[in-house]
């Protein structure tokens, strides 16, 4: 396993929970392109940990350290207060990873 494996398995879930964190939070700008960013960032974690099977005892801890920078990110991309997200993640790995699961209040875009 080459050193890009372990980062994509930090950079992917970042950029996951940040668009979880913009779709619950800001409702009202939903869009397909976050749709969409979701379902793609998904399906490509799920297929580098079958890819690279030795990662998975790694995910828990590489999605808690992506949630920080993840806050950060829909904190720059709301203009929303990083106090209005939850300290630490509240989305669990069965959540994450679930296609039809999208936080707040359930939209037209996701059904």
């Amino acid at each position: 396993m080459g050193k890009q494996q372990p980062q994509e398995l930090r950079n992917r879930p970042r950029i996951l929970l940040a668009h979880l964190l913009k779709w619950e939070y800001q409702p009202q700008y939903r869009s397909r392109s976050w749709l969409a960013m979701i379902r793609v960032q998904r399906r490509d974690i799920v297929r580098l940990l079958e890819d690279n099977p030795s990662l998975k005892p790694y995910l828990d801890e590489a999605v808690k350290e992506a949630y920080e920078n993840a806050k950060d990110l829909a904190m720059g991309e709301t203009n929303l207060p990083l106090i209005i997200f939850p300290l630490e993640c509240s989305y669990n790995l069965a959540e994450i990873f679930d296609n039809y699961f999208y936080p707040g209040e359930p939209s037209e875009l996701n059904e």
